[in-house]
């Protein structure tokens, strides 16, 4: 047993190849699409055909904004930053850096998954809009966050896979 390993059974790996890659980079924008698209139709429907008194407001985009913001800092940061040959509080200040920001970016993804369902119970729940055309926009924003958290998840299982025929450039 190597002791290097944090848990006794290894992990789930999946195969090196760049076919599983491009799968997974086009599933994580699929994934993003369908989020913010999601999140755009239940502002249209909100203008142009609700009848109700509540509608889509800034307050209702702030968990997606969020979350977006969340996977882009998420997905910014290499992997080799996070590890570094030192353990403990010996690491370089880089590594603490890129942790930090990783933390920040993942906190980020939780306000806008739990913001999302806070809007949906403050403001259609908690105020007895049950009838499921107004409820749906506050689920629609719940579903949106979802689907970007599941995309940022995608995006950073695909980019950190290790490839034995990768190249590193840089001038």
């Amino acid at each position: 047993m190597d002791n290097g390993r944090l848990f006794k059974f290894s992990a789930f790996k999946l195969p090196n190849s760049a076919t599983v890659r491009a799968v997974g980079v086009y599933l994580s924008g699929a994934l993003y699409a369908i989020g913010f698209w999601v999140m755009v139709d239940a502002a249209i429907y909100s203008k142009s055909v609700n009848a109700s008194v509540v509608h889509v407001t800034f307050i209702d985009w702030i968990p997606a904004i969020c979350s977006s913001f969340g996977m882009l800092i998420v997905n910014s940061i290499e992997k080799s930053r996070l590890l570094s040959s030192e353990g403990g509080f010996g690491s370089s200040s880089t590594t603490w850096q890129a942790r930090l920001v990783l933390f920040l970016g993942f906190s980020l993804l939780a306000i806008g998954i739990s913001g999302s369902f806070l809007v949906l119970i403050l403001k259609f729940l908690v105020k007895n809009f049950t009838s499921f055309p107004t409820v749906g926009m506050g689920v629609s924003n719940v579903v949106s966050n979802a689907c970007i958290m599941l995309s940022c998840i995608t995006l950073w299982i695909v980019q950190n896979l290790e490839d034995d025929y990768s190249y590193s450039l840089a001038l």
